[in-house]
């Protein structure tokens, strides 16, 4: 299926998956949630637009569903700001994966961001902090999390919410600790020579795949998601109802053991 998509290079998809037209955390919440309430602020500072959090139904199961929001033309964008979150994000975030693991609502998760908002402001309100507390306290939770790389997956700006017992990405997202053109800038002094870069990151879907970091690739039309928005809905709706079907037999411990030892395995080298 889509063949053509696997003759794409890693820059390709790096191009694919930043492009305006993609679809966002809400055009998916939309179509496969019914009844979806967006709930707002981190109860300390502000509400953060760049995060989209709420609850809603999939089927028959009531979730919490959190995602990083771009726009779809510029003064969007700038509304969103870009999809970058700053701290009260992620506090937003944490606030309401703590309510889901309370009324024992499955945590759904949207990656799509090009990473945390690096602005003095953010700094001043703790962005450092922020995530990390976000990584222990998913790590933590007793409720299964499923994760899904949308677009772009940018270092901790993307593992703020992606603590996840199961993660998969689109066939042409993208998902790293950097960006090209940061790591081009770095090693090769020449922030021009991204495309370079991304050849040897690592940072597709199937890159992923093959090191066992990623647990599915959800395929995408030729020329992206965008092309057939409701096709990749419905396949990200499939394999959510098919996990949560799973996690209704499985133990809060086991759910917790489960998502530890998998990204304890992140990494290994034989």
């Amino acid at each position: 299926m889509h063949n053509n998509n696997l003759n794409l290079s890693p820059y390709d998809r790096v191009v694919i998956s930043r492009d305006i037209k993609r679809p966002t955390t809400q055009d998916y919440i939309n179509l496969i949630t019914s009844n979806f309430i967006e709930l707002h602020g981190d109860r300390m500072y502000r509400d953060d637009p760049s995060i989209v959090a709420g609850i809603g139904k999939i089927g028959k199961h009531s979730v919490t569903i959190i995602g990083h929001q771009k726009g779809n033309n510029l003064q969007e964008n700038i509304e969103r700001n870009f999809g970058m979150p700053h701290p009260e994000g992620y506090r937003k975030a944490l606030r309401l994966m703590k309510q889901a693991e309370k009324f024992n609502r499955p945590i759904i998760t949207f990656i799509d961001t090009p990473g945390a908002y690096c602005g003095l402001e953010a700094e001043k309100r703790g962005q450092g902090e922020a995530i990390a507390r976000n990584l222990l306290e998913m790590s933590k939770l007793s409720v299964p999390i499923i994760t899904f790389v949308i677009g772009e997956g940018g270092s901790g700006g993307a593992l703020g919410i992606g603590v996840g017992n199961k993660i998969c990405m689109l066939e042409n997202s993208i998902y790293s600790v950097i960006s090209p053109e940061g790591l081009s800038s770095i090693l090769f002094k020449d922030s021009s020579k991204s495309k370079e870069a991304s050849e040897v990151m690592k940072l597709t879907s199937y890159d992923l795949y093959n090191l066992n970091i990623v647990d599915k690739i959800i395929k995408e039309p030729i020329d992206g998601a965008q092309k057939d928005v409701k096709l990749v809905a419905d396949n990200i709706k499939l394999y959510i109802l098919e996990e949560l079907g799973y996690y209704e037999n499985i133990s809060k411990e086991e759910i917790i053991s489960q998502r530890y030892n998998k990204f304890r395995e992140i990494g290994r080298c034989l």
